[in-house]
């Protein structure tokens, strides 16, 4: 039997990386993924389309998860269209770190990463917890930051730390709340091989990284969706208010 058959999930940031691989994933596994995007419907449409091939149903879905209003808009469009939401994924990040974004003030990064990554998870943790609650059950998994715990050097882990560690303390507190109706945990990925690795990343920085890394690699998006699919299923059906961390034993 597949782990998550029949069951409607939503990814939000699920059009490239990390959130992509979950979406697919978890498809692989029986369940029906609605791809959650903010700019790349093209490369969100790609992962709808993978999804189908495998014979699942997919849907894209843009909404910006820094504001309520459209987070609240996502959940009822998917409602409208399956009736029900089983799993939610917080996955959505506000990029600092590539691109355009890497070049603005600290003070704005701080402010995107507050808005997206912490405001974002908390408002989408509160709305849909509403409705699973009316369903009577339901499961959420946060996405958090391992170094966040153990720190890092640098203006940006700082700004990173600040948002993830919130997103953890939220985590423990909300599955307290909601529990045993609805459960939640937290993925805490470590260095993962994203775009900003293998574009952005200096490669003296990368080697020392890769030095400390008792497992020798950095993670793949595969590695932390099998971590999230993991807390999504019926395998971890006694734990709440977890968080696993994902970082090849970096301590």
């Amino acid at each position: 039997m597949e782990r998550l058959e029949n069951k409607i999930t939503v990814i939000t940031g699920a059009s490239t990386g990390i959130g992509a691989s979950i979406a697919e994933l978890f498809a692989s596994e029986g369940a029906d993924v609605v791809v959650n995007y903010l700019t790349s419907k093209e490369n969100a449409e790609i992962v709808v389309n993978n999804i189908k091939s495998i014979g699942r149903q997919a849907i894209t879905i843009q909404a910006d998860m820094s504001k309520k209003n459209e987070i609240n808009k996502l959940i009822k469009e998917v409602i409208d269209k399956f009736g029900k939401i089983d799993i939610w994924v917080n996955n959505a990040g506000a990029d600092i770190l590539t691109g355009e974004e890497a070049t603005i003030g600290t003070d704005e990064k701080l402010e995107k990463l507050i808005e997206t990554d912490l405001k974002g998870t908390i408002n989408a943790c509160w709305s849909i917890a509403e409705t699973m609650g009316k369903q009577g059950h339901g499961v959420i998994v946060n996405m958090g930051w391992d170094l966040a715990i153990h720190g890092f050097h640098g203006i940006n882990p700082q700004i990173f730390a600040t948002a993830k560690s919130g997103i953890l303390g939220f985590t423990r507190a909300f599955a307290k709340t909601v529990g045993p109706m609805i459960r939640v945990n937290m993925v805490a990925p470590g260095w993962v091989e994203t775009a900003f690795a293998e574009n952005y990343m200096e490669k003296g920085f990368y080697e020392d990284r890769l030095a400390e890394i008792p497992l020798g690699r950095f993670a793949t998006p595969r590695d932390i969706a099998e971590a999230v699919l993991f807390l999504a299923s019926e395998e971890s059906s006694y734990l709440a208010g977890e968080s696993i961390n994902i970082n090849g034993g970096l301590i």
